[in-house]
């Protein structure tokens, strides 16, 4: 009857904690020092700010506007449609790749000489191609950073040439960037090297004005930036064994070797852990009216999260008080869900791992109780 009775109290309540899981390793040295006017680092998984200095103060941005054209140009679509070069893409100030009016194009040759070029002159074709003018694909360009939460940020043009009322922060761009790196194109894009774009008789070599891809393990990007009033802009963004962290510096003459320092310390604070792999988290759930009174469930996926040194990780599971027969297996009848410090990490279904066939014959009083009971709490 006790045994009966405990196994009646764990279906009320159906959750445990396994092995907590926490990160082991060590930050290399003390919080790192810059040059910058503005820095942030950001760990892009939990969105934690690892370090800043003056991260939300507004400046200008240079050439990391880039990021944001294009985002606005990935949204747009029809990125392999030719088009001609409109005259007023020719000649722009800055970067270039020597568009020539006509010369037909597609957004995709656009954006790669857009990320890896810097070129002004594509980043003016795409506004032109995508909004008609400068104006109104500067007002894509607000629209997209309000939906992204950018508050304190905003675009005048597509290729950050100076502007009073062109600005953002650290920390926008920042949070731009993680956006914009969930994107598999643009990661493509702006972690490459170099390339060969543009169309026959017209093809282009382009090669990626950011150092750290070539001298920096896991780099992946983002853009580089810089002019007379901006000083040098740098967004960047490394991932080692599924870590991901992106750094900005505003105005840092000494911005290759800041990043380096900084993305050296974010990676030693964090560490990506596998909390479940396959049939590593079991829970028995009670079975009402069937020919087995508890079902056994376990999970089938794997999750992997990124935790803080010392920080620790914990599983409940989720599951309806009870489960009325039949059970087949494979059924998702609860989930596990992982947290850390508070926030929920993610989660895993749970499936039954056998059948429960329904019992024939007349279910007693107490049986068809916790049924009901079943149905109504489940």
């Amino acid at each position: 009857m006790k045994k009966r009775i405990r196994a009646i109290c764990a279906a009320l309540s159906v959750s445990f904690l396994f092995s907590s899981v926490s990160v082991q390793a060590e930050a290399k040295d003390a919080a790192p020092r810059v040059s910058a006017e503005s820095a942030v680092l950001i760990e892009a998984d939990s969105g934690d700010v690892v370090f800043e200095v003056d991260a939300r103060k507004k400046l200008p941005m240079a050439s990391t506007t880039k990021i944001m054209t294009a985002l606005v140009a990935l949204d747009s679509g029809g990125l392999d449609e030719p088009f001609p070069v409109p005259m007023e893409a020719v000649g722009v100030e800055g970067s270039s790749v020597y568009l020539t009016e006509g010369e037909t194009v597609t957004l995709r040759d656009l954006l790669w000489a857009l990320m890896l070029e810097s070129a002004n002159d594509a980043a003016t074709a795409i506004a032109y191609r995508v909004a008609g003018s400068v104006a109104k694909f500067a007002d894509l360009m607000n629209d997209k950073a309000k939906r992204l939460e950018l508050y304190e940020t905003h675009f005048t043009n597509p290729h950050g040439l100076d502007d009073p009322e062109h600005y953002t922060t650290a920390f926008d761009l920042a949070k731009l960037a993680c956006a914009a790196l969930r994107d598999p194109e643009f990661e493509k894009i702006v972690s490459t090297r170099s390339t060969v774009a543009f169309g026959e008789g017209s093809e282009r070599t382009l090669v990626n004005h950011n150092r750290l891809l070539f001298s920096l393990n896991g780099a992946i990007g983002v853009k580089t930036g810089f002019t007379k009033r901006s000083g040098r802009c740098l967004v960047s963004a490394v991932r080692r064994d599924g870590v991901l962290t992106v750094a900005v510096t505003l105005n840092d003459p000494n911005d290759w070797s800041d990043h380096r320092t900084m993305h050296e310390y974010g990676q030693s604070l964090y560490q990506n852990f596998n909390l479940s792999e396959p049939g590593t988290i079991k829970v028995d759930l009670a079975v009402i009216g069937g020919t087995a009174s508890r079902v056994r469930c376990s999970s089938c996926d794997t999750f992997s999260a990124v935790l803080k040194s010392g920080q620790k990780a914990k599983v409940t599971v989720e599951a309806p008080r009870f489960v009325a027969a039949p059970v087949r297996r494979g059924d998702a009848l609860g989930k596990a869900v992982f947290t850390a410090g508070g926030k929920i990490l993610g989660s895993v279904p749970l499936y039954a791992e056998n059948d429960v066939v329904e019992r024939r014959e007349k279910r007693t009083f107490f049986e068809k109780i916790l049924e009901f009971l079943g149905k109504a709490t489940g």
